[in-house]
């Protein structure tokens, strides 16, 4: 057995773990990090396939953007496990049903391919994945780049418009309400009663001494 195909193995089993723990892990935040360990594992299995650019894009847009944005927004929210995990019990069946018929067909693919491979392709020493996706992508397929440009550049307006709407809820300072004020408008003393029982009954000594003081 060649180091490769230990390489393989290892990567494999990690892969299989990590999305064990994915869907049984009882912290969002450690299921997050399980999926991003999974995309690693993903990521350099397809390494030692030959598609450097698949998985140097995993790594980039998924881990680098994609799953960081997930573990931000999981760690801000309120999340209540127990709710989800009676809903989940609630879908166990179907999925168990679901995963039994995909472990099926994977195994019924493998055992109808087993020992029928034919030669390994060989490819040219100066060939690179990524010069030939990218030949291909702007030359035949330019259109449907520009197009999922386009779709992406208006998601990002949209984006951007729907943060800059303006909120009635919120507390904000108006710089031409500002400008408007007067100098005896600046400034203002306010009497505040006093909270603490404390302060309460040294305000109560204090006016009981003045009435004493005037009788």
């Amino acid at each position: 057995m060649t180091f490769t195909s230990i390489l393989f193995y290892i990567l494999s089993a990690v892969l299989v773990y990590a999305a064990f723990r994915v869907i049984t892990a009882s912290s969002s935040v450690v299921a997050v990090l399980h999926l991003i360990l999974a995309f690693f594992n993903a990521s350099m299995l397809w390494m030692l396939l030959g598609a450097e650019f698949l998985s140097l894009l995993l790594i980039v847009v998924y881990v680098g953007a994609v799953m960081v944005l997930f573990l931000f927004v999981v760690m801000m929210l309120d999340i209540r496990m127990e709710a989800l995990r009676e809903g989940m019990r609630s879908f166990l069946p179907m999925g168990l049903l679901v995963g039994g018929i995909m472990v099926l067909e994977m195994a019924f693919v493998l055992v109808s391919t087993w020992g029928d491979a034919g030669p390994a392709f060989a490819q040219p020493d100066d060939y690179n994945s990524a010069l030939a996706l990218g030949k291909l992508l702007y030359t035949e397929y330019v259109y449907g780049v520009e197009i999922a440009a386009a779709i992406l550049l208006v998601g990002m307006i949209a984006a951007i418009a729907l943060t800059l709407r303006r909120r009635h809820d919120t507390k904000h300072n108006r710089p031409s309400e500002q400008l408007k004020a007067r100098a005896s408008e600046r400034f203002r003393l306010v009497k505040i009663e006093p909270q603490s029982e404390r302060a309460r009954a040294a305000d109560q000594k204090n006016a009981a001494q003045d009435q004493g003081e005037q009788a």
